[in-house]
């Protein structure tokens, strides 16, 4: 271990393979900042969980596997805080609650997981952003189409070029293919999300 330690000092921290593969996330995350497309839709992404969050809604996040994840980080920053002290804003990840996500799972199946318990919390008046990087998971699929029969606006982020999630909602696709990448770009996009949400609720 220590003889790699030395070797990661003399030829660079992470060689010039894996160095070129972080530099391409940096890249993704430079064409999603640089572009007004992107920008634009994160604006009217925001907008839409502020205009929620005023009339009595919540943002309600889901994903599936490592997305799963990218959704319960999400979720909190809403309900506690990116950068301000301020008031709590309601906000779920779908299957936060393992006991619930256990249940639905083994009486009616993996791919109803999401829809389900969507069905049970979410009302017209919510945000449902979905996460998948390869925009094709079954269970989120199924989950916007439940969104969709109830009226909720639904947004989703994806990868490159989104999957089955593109031709189902409005869709910000990172400009990767690499799951990786996807994902921090994800968290990178939803922190701004939080962001501007709080500016455009606690400065107005």
């Amino acid at each position: 271990m220590w003889t790699n330690a030395k070797r990661a000092g003399k030829y660079g921290l992470l060689g010039h393979s894996r160095s070129t593969k972080y530099c391409r996330n940096i890249d993704a995350k430079q064409r999603i900042l640089e572009s007004s497309t992107t920008s634009k839709q994160i604006v009217a992404i925001a907008e839409s969980c502020v205009f929620t969050l005023q009339n009595g809604g919540k943002t309600v996040f889901a994903g599936n596997g490592g997305s799963f994840g990218d959704a319960q980080r999400l979720a909190p920053k809403f309900v506690s805080r990116l950068r301000r002290e301020r008031n709590p804003l309601p906000a779920i990840a779908l299957g936060a609650n393992s006991s619930t996500f256990s249940a639905i799972a083994n009486d009616c199946g993996y791919e109803n997981v999401l829809e389900r318990e969507l069905t049970a919390i979410a009302e017209r008046n919510d945000v449902f952003i979905a996460i998948s990087t390869s925009g094709n998971n079954a269970n989120v699929v199924r989950s916007i189409e439940a969104a969709k029969a109830r009226d909720i606006r639904v947004y989703a982020l994806t990868g490159d070029p989104g999957g089955r999630l593109a031709s189902l909602c409005n869709c910000l696709k990172v400009p990767s293919a690499s799951t990786a990448h996807v994902q921090e770009c994800h968290i990178m996009i939803g922190h701004i999300l939080v962001e501007l949400a709080e500016g455009y609720i606690f400065e107005s």
